[in-house]
This record gives structure tokens, sequence and C-alpha cells, in this order.
């Protein structure tokens, strides 16, 4: 792969109100009677009506590696609006797109720029006249993404979590006193609509709007690693919304082929892009390479891989992965954030579904969603046959590996735990919903079983693996999400903080706090060996799981009760030790290698003890 030449492409301001303009436009020609125009116009002046926006002619040229290249410097020093009271030419953002004009197809309007790193309303493009890059804190400079086996995930919707990027910021110091030291944030890319998940981007080389700007991302990033939080962001590159520009243009041309989109591989949302084109390879692997450089970012969380994936040595996800990897490990002095003595920290997530452990093995991933675990957690709350027994497998990652070697270099390997996240209704819905005017939409899970979350949220926060939090998760959030329509994506389900307050909230919060920390402080419950205690009789027929993690300085037991009446079961420990338990301080011991102890485990909670 290569990265594209992005110095050539979008806008850039090269000199003082002089502003370069630059698109890759394969198969569209000059000598075919094609013209490109820009279209701008100040932002302060989109919606005046005695003011239009300025067209300038874009010259023909050719890419030697990708064709068809139309290039114009607009001088904004010259080029004056005779438009009384237009402010074109002001410093400040400007608003632009393009228009062809084909001599088939007549005059295509409202072409988006799919180079451009600023968006403005609906399907126009951006940039920053007298643009002043940000200037990073000192502290993030010295930033180091966290190791693989420590991360603890906190997955969110900017929209929802904090309404834009400085509500977000303004909650940092909240996540960082949680405890979690990773963020995974769902699309921030450019969308058509103001509510939406994001996953139809139309620009990929920026922020959207309704976020707030990309210096605003840029404060967002550096306040998460001052504070000690590592930022993914999700990656989609399978698939596009209506409006990219390499699917709306040419599907207006009527041009039976395309040189970016098409079948693939699956083919399961939006409209596919076609990683056989060489276009669309290097698009998205400088895509990478612009948000590791200018935004800071940690790494990415790849959505929906079976669009993309053709194998271990296809053209396809797996080449992107590795190439990404390359071009962080090599780089020497730019990416330093990611240097460890294990290897590259470079966080890359798939979600891959289909086939989670596969993608683990055959690609350079270094981590996983699965969505095993969180099968298991629902079965188990419907008190289904063998889902305690299929729960406890799925916790300890059973059929994923730990690390691969590829190339003659070992990467670390784990998978994602969960039993929350956006693409599904919150765990609290498990154990019923309330229903508000008979509308399905507006369902919630009923909060008073609150108490019936507490041994899912201990199972998981000791599982093997890396866990992960879906937003408010920790204090009993509680919408219902439709499996499918408009009604999953186009509905805004704003955070309610006031839960943070109430019984049920505290109490989640409180024991979320001590896991994530006990996690932070305890090595095997972060890397440790896990062994499931898979006994029927003793533990599983009384709605007991049981699993112990240990390195050779510690041993940690876990046990969690899911029922409603406290249980009490014999245990045969395989380590001597003085055996505090770290949840409560209560039932603490001492015993001898081989020792029968009766272990008392409350309803709806659970037990963690820890011996050295």
């Amino acid at each position: 792969m290569k990265k594209l030449p992005l110095a050539q492409l979008g806008p850039r301001e090269s000199a003082p109100g002089v502003v370069n303009f630059g698109v890759l436009l394969p198969w569209v020609s000059a000598t075919d009677g094609n013209r490109l125009y820009v279209k701008i116009i100040h932002v302060c002046d989109q919606f005046i009506q005695a003011v239009q926006p300025l067209a300038f002619e874009l010259q023909h040229g050719v890419n030697a590696d990708y064709g068809d290249f139309w290039s114009a410097t607009v001088d904004f020093n010259a080029a004056h609006d005779p438009q009384p009271g237009s402010r074109f030419g002001s410093p400040g953002r400007h608003v632009y797109r393009f228009e062809l004009h084909n001599p088939n197809a007549g005059v295509l309007d409202w072409i988006i720029d799919p180079f451009a790193r600023e968006y403005a309303t609906g399907k126009l493009s951006a940039f920053t006249l007298g643009y002043t890059p940000y200037v990073w804190s000192p502290a993030e400079v010295n930033w180091k993404t966290p190791a693989l086996r420590d991360l603890i995930v906190y997955e969110l919707n900017l929209a929802e979590f904090g309404g834009s990027l400085q509500g977000a910021i303004d909650r940092l110091d909240y996540l960082a006193d949680l405890g979690v030291n990773a963020l995974s944030v769902m699309p921030v890319s450019n969308v058509s609509l103001e509510v939406d998940w994001g996953y139809l981007p139309l620009g990929y080389f920026g922020v959207d709007e309704r976020f707030g700007r990309r210096d605003d991302f840029q404060r967002c990033v550096d306040a998460a690693h001052q504070r000690g939080l590592a930022v993914i962001v999700d990656a989609v590159y399978g698939h596009t919304g209506e409006d990219f520009p390499y699917a709306d243009l040419y599907r207006r041309l009527q041009y039976r082929e395309n040189p970016f989109m098409g079948p693939f591989a699956k083919d399961y949302f939006g409209v596919s892009t076609d990683f056989n084109r060489t276009l669309t390879r290097d698009f998205f692997y400088s895509v990478n390479l612009h948000w590791l450089e200018t935004y800071h970012i940690d790494g990415f969380r790849y959505d929906c891989v079976p669009n993309y994936w053709d194998g271990p040595v296809g053209v396809g996800y797996a080449n992107l992965a590795f190439h990404t990897y390359q071009y962080v490990k090599n780089a020497i002095t730019s990416l330093t954030r990611f240097d460890a003595p294990e290897g590259s920290r470079l966080i890359q997530i798939a979600e891959q579904l289909e086939a989670p452990e596969q993608i683990l093995e055959q690609s350079y991933s270094n981590a996983t969603w699965q969505n095993a675990s969180f099968g298991a957690a629902g079965a188990c709350a419907h008190g289904a046959a063998g889902a305690i027994e299929n729960l406890g497998q799925r916790l300890g990652a059973l059929g994923y590996i730990e690390q691969a070697t590829q190339n003659g270099e070992t990467l670390l390997k784990a998978p994602l735990q969960y039993i929350e996240n956006h693409d599904h209704s919150r765990f609290l819905c498990e154990f019923g919903l309330r229903q508000r005017d008979r509308n399905p939409l507006f369902a919630e899970g009923d909060r008073a079983h609150w108490y019936r979350l507490q041994p899912y949220l201990i199972a998981l926060l000791a599982a093997k693996g890396i866990p992960m939090l879906w937003q408010g998760q920790e204090f009993g959030e509680n919408y219902f999400l439709p499996e499918d329509g408009f009604g999953r994506v186009l509905l805004l389900r704003p955070l309610r903080w006031d839960y943070f307050y109430d019984t049920a909230g505290k109490s989640l919060v409180a024991l979320t706090r001590k896991l994530v920390n006990l996690r932070k402080d305890c090595a095997e419950l972060r890397y440790g060996n896990h062994y499931f205690h898979n006994d029927y009789a003793r533990y599983l027929s009384c709605g007991l799981l049981l699993f112990q993690r240990e390195t050779a300085a510690a041993l940690s037991l876990v046990a969690v009760n899911f029922t409603d009446v406290e249980q009490s079961v014999p245990f045969v420990f395989t380590r001597a030790g003085n055996y505090r338990e770290q949840l409560h301080g209560q039932d603490n011991f001492v015993t001898d290698e081989g020792q029968e102890r009766w272990l008392t485990v409350p309803s709806n909670y659970g037990r963690i003890w820890r011996g050295s």
C-alpha cells in the first residue's frame, strides 16, 4: 500500500489567503469534455439569499498512480466578491463543493470533496482560511499507549455521552476516576444526518461538524492522554453512505464500473467499497495514517470486517492491518507512543463477528469483538440450560490464541469481553421491560432489577481478555434498542446522568470502580491463566460460576451467584495461602494446599478471594 499525495489533495493554504485545491477523479477527463468547478462561500453567508458562492474552474492533469487529477489555486487576496455584504475571503471557515459539467449527464452539482479535512452542513466540505495548527501539550508528547493486556475499554457515542466534543472533554475526569484506560469512540467521520450513529460515512479525513472542529477532537485526545486514557476510533472502510463522492458521482455519471466502489466480499451495509482497486486500498491506508499522525489516536476499531475480509493474504482487511502496523513500527520518531519492549502497542480491533478466533490468528489485529460472551450472558439471565457452563468457558476466552508469530514478529492477542455494546439493548432489558405509551421504541429495562447486574459485572471485569463497558453501563442505563429499522440509529439516546445519583446508580458505580481498580492492581486478573471450575453438581446446579485467575505470584478465585438466595458450597484450594476477600473484606482465611473449605456467596453478587 502507498500513502496518497495528501499534500496535493483537498484544500491547503499554501500562503496567507492562497488556497490550493486538488481531487482525484479517475476516468473523469477533460479530453472527454468534462469541466470541473469548485464553488466557495463564507460560512456566514451560506444561508443569505443575496449572496451566492463563487465558482473557480479546476485544471485537468494526470497522476501517475491514480489517473485523472484536477487542481486549482484560489487567491483570496485577489478574488474579491462583488456581492454587497459578502464575507468572501475574510478569515475563518468557508464552505465549498464541486460541480462537474459533463457532456452526457449535464451539470452535476453538490459533489463532496473526498479529501476535505473539515465539513459543514449537509453535502458541504469546508476549510478555514488562516487555520492555525493545533499545538499539543508537553504532557501529551510523552504519552504512551497502554499495553494490550492492561486495557479496560469504555465504548461511547459522543452525541449521547456528552453532546459534543467539549461535553466529552468535561467528562474525562469522571472516566479517569472510574478507572478505565481506553475510550472506544463510535464514528466521528462526516455523515449526512444530524442524528446518526455514523456508520455510513461521507468524509473520512476529518471530524463531523455535529461534534465540533478538528482542533476540538485534537483537544479531546490531548486531554484524554493527559488523564491516562487511550483513544480508539471507529473506522468504517467496508462500506460508505450513498453520498460518498466516489459512490455518488459515478452513479450520476451512469458509469457501468467504478474506480473505488463495488462488490468485494460480503455486502452487509451501505455501498460496498472495492479493495481490488488500488485507489480504494491506498485511500483507507492514508486515512489511517492521517488519523494517527494528525489526531494522535491510539488505534482503530474496524467496523464490519466481513465486508472487506478476503483472507490472510488478500488485498482487503488483512493487508490494511498489516501495512498500518508496519508503518507505525517503522515511524521511529513520530509515533513513539506505541514503542514498547513487547513490540508496537498500536491497537487494531476487528469487528469480525462471524469468525473472531480466525481474525486474530490470520491478521495483524491484536483484538476482536466477539458476541459469544454477550450471548452466553443473555442466556444465563434467562436461565437457559447449560448457560452458566457456556458463560464460564467464554469468559475464559476459550478458542482464542494469546499470541501469534507472523513474519518473525510476535504479537499479543486478546478478545474483547462485554455484555453490552452499542448494537444491542442494555443488559437490564434481559430482566424485563417497562413500556411507555405502548411504543417499543421507548421501552426500557426495569431498573428495579439493577442488583441482578452485579454478578455479571464481577465476572466480566475479572474475565480473561479485554473487558469493555458501554457508556452508562456502570450506573445502570436501561435503554431498549430495536434489532432493526431506523429506530436503531436515528434516535438519540442521551445518557441519563441523573442515574448516577440514585440507589441503583451509586451501588453499581461503586462496584464498577472497585472491580476496575482491583483488575489494575492484580496482575493475575489482567493476564493470568484462567481455570473454570466446571462442576455441575457443586456449582452450576446452584446457579454459581467459579473460576480462578493465577500467576506464579498470586491467585484470585472469582465466585458469582446468579440466584436470589445465598449459596454455600465446598471448594478445594490448589494453592496454600492467606486469602483475603477483595470486595468487602469478609470471609478471610488461611488454607493449606488441597484443603476443602466452605465458601458463602451472596445472592445476585459475588466474592473474589485473593491469595499470595
